[in-house]
């Protein structure tokens, strides 16, 4: 069965990468593009704006255009437009893989309401790495005891807009649920001036940005005489297009609800 898959920022770096893993992987066709209003991009051929030669799918800024036209779409855009966006997937029925970063809680609200009437996979990194490494930080969260601090540092590029970025705040939550407590209240996002000493049990956030990198994230679990570091390097989008390509595969005929990458890898 060939899924036809549609990409939402067709036109962004990420979207460009997306779309050349979905026409190399068996089993997937590029059925659609989906830009924002006024994008210069809008109307363009996606076959031409690749480099790869007309191939008949048209970028547009109609996404109910572009859903009519797939199964699922591809969503690694801004929190505003995948919050919209997700309404429409619901409303139609596709299935939607969702990596955009910088959803808070109401938004996380809104797609766990979607989720009752479509499939939707959304995670904070498609890497398999990365979510390996995650279920490491949970496991070495609940063997060590609250005598080891956990910090986790996390690198991108200058052109960045959130932080800490989805990855740090996905790892963070692993080893939140690793010692059973809640992230929210035990994350600490900044420190300046006098901050007094650390408290047990928190899980602290360092970030750094310049550059282009794409992707580099440690957890380091410090304790008194040693330190366990836990570290994955990004060294290109395409471990993050072929990720999110295969989540869509293996969401194609699952029933409503919201999955994530631990429930493609069979990690829990």
């Amino acid at each position: 069965m060939t899924i036809k898959l549609a990409i939402a920022g067709a036109a962004g770096r990420m979207g460009r990468e997306l779309a050349r893993i979905v026409l190399e992987t068996d089993g997937t066709a590029l059925a659609g593009g989906l830009e924002a209003p006024g994008s210069p991009d809008v109307g363009k051929d996606y076959g031409e704006l690749m480099g790869v030669g007309k191939n008949g799918v048209i970028i547009s800024a109609n996404p109910e255009m572009v859903l009519a036209a797939c199964d699922c779409i591809i969503d690694f855009t801004i929190a505003p437009a995948t919050l919209e966006l997700v309404k429409l997937t619901a409303a139609h029925k596709k299935v939607h893989v969702i990596g955009t970063t910088g959803i808070d809680s109401q938004g996380d609200a809104i797609i766990q309401a979607a989720s009752a009437q479509t499939v939707i996979m959304k995670s904070g990194n498609y890497s398999l790495g990365v979510n390996m490494l995650a279920a490491l930080v949970k496991r070495a969260a609940a063997a060590l005891s609250v005598e080891f601090d956990i910090e986790i540092l996390e690198m991108h590029h200058r052109n960045k807009v959130d932080a800490p970025s989805g990855t740090a705040h996905l790892l963070g939550q692993a080893a939140a649920d690793g010692r059973n407590i809640s992230l929210k209240d035990k994350s600490v996002r900044a420190r300046d001036g006098i901050t007094g000493a650390r408290k047990a049990g928190d899980i602290g956030f360092a970030t750094l940005r310049g550059g282009s990198v794409i992707g580099d994230h440690t957890v380091i679990f410090a304790g008194g005489g040693e330190r366990l570091e836990l570290r994955h390097v990004a060294e290109n989008r395409e471990l993050f297009a072929r990720g999110a390509v295969k989540a869509a595969r293996w969401a194609a005929d699952k029933k409503p609800g919201l999955y994530n990458m631990n429930d493609v890898l069979g990690l829990e």
